[in-house]
């Protein structure tokens, strides 16, 4: 991971973008892990990758938001400038327009039956919008948009290191459904990464989405893991009927929520409550039969 502060920014916009120069440079309260975002002024944000792997991210931004910008009901985030290497820091990075809103995961009060609704809307909205030129999902997604079996090693090494500590027949269970479909019709549009940090609310509802460094086109069903990691009992049907998939995606969808709290709980320092809660609903609830 590259060592990325408010200096350093300050030095690239400085250095390639000089009529920046004298906007204030603050780093955002709540950093993501794949990226650093900084405020720049009022109405712009910096977003430097912080590893290699990272990097793709920005020019698929550069492509591709702008024309599903075209077919989406919230915005996301506008291109305004690529900057290059430099001062030390080695990969490209990007200026957005600044989105208004608090994250999901720090916003006080909110409408979540809304927000389920919404969210379901936007995501089928997205499905929608035309593929020509979009990337087919591989590495450059983390592997959202192909099927879950791309990660069955790491199930069954967490699930080995784990042990007694969760109920692995009923995880074997979960993943054995998550096998048995794959994505019937052409490829569509995936966002890849649609976590609490990366959804925008404003008076409660949702505002923008953000981050679509993992974007591309396959497979949907990454897509509806905020089932289990976000909503909770009615919320989930709610947020099911709007999004508009069906069974066999569902039951994809559980297995990558499933493999997503099975390798962060399998981590050395894994013991974490919101992914306990999360593997338990996923357990719980499969949402659709």
């Amino acid at each position: 991971m590259v060592d990325i502060d408010e200096q350093l920014v300050r030095r690239l916009v400085a250095a390639q973008f000089p009529r920046w120069a004298h906007l204030p440079v603050a780093a955002v309260p709540r950093q993501g892990w794949d990226n650093r975002t900084f405020r720049l002024g009022d109405h712009l944000v910096v977003r430097l990758p912080s590893a290699e792997g990272y990097v793709p991210g920005v020019a698929k931004e550069d492509r591709c938001l702008p024309e599903l910008a075209r077919h989406l009901p919230l915005p996301v985030p506008e291109p305004v400038a690529t900057g290059a290497p430099g001062d030390g820091y080695p990969y490209p990075w990007s200026v957005r327009r600044w989105l208004p809103g608090d994250t999901l995961e720090a916003a006080g009060e909110v409408d979540r039956p809304a927000v389920a609704r919404d969210l379901g809307a936007f995501l089928t909205a997205l499905r929608q919008a035309p593929t020509a030129g979009g990337p087919a999902a591989g590495g450059h997604s983390c592997f959202r948009g192909c099927h879950p079996s791309a990660y069955g090693d790491d199930v069954e090494r967490a699930l080995h290191a784990l042990g007694h500590r969760v109920d692995t027949a009923a995880c074997r269970d979960v993943w054995a459904h998550a096998q048995t479909s794959a994505w019937p019709g052409p490829p569509v549009w995936f966002h890849g990464d649609v976590a609490a940090g990366n959804l925008l609310v404003s008076g409660g509802r949702l505002s923008a989405v953000i981050d679509f460094g993992t974007c591309g086109v396959g497979d949907p069903a990454c897509d509806l893991v905020p089932a289990w990691t976000w909503f909770a009992g009615n919320e989930r049907k709610v947020f099911r009927e709007a999004a508009g998939l069906t069974g066999d995606a569902w039951r994809r969808a559980r297995g990558w929520a499933l493999w997503k709290a099975l390798i962060t709980l399998a981590r050395p320092d894994g013991r974490n409550e919101e992914q306990s809660r999360i593997l338990a609903a996923v357990l719980a609830d499969p949402v659709v039969g």
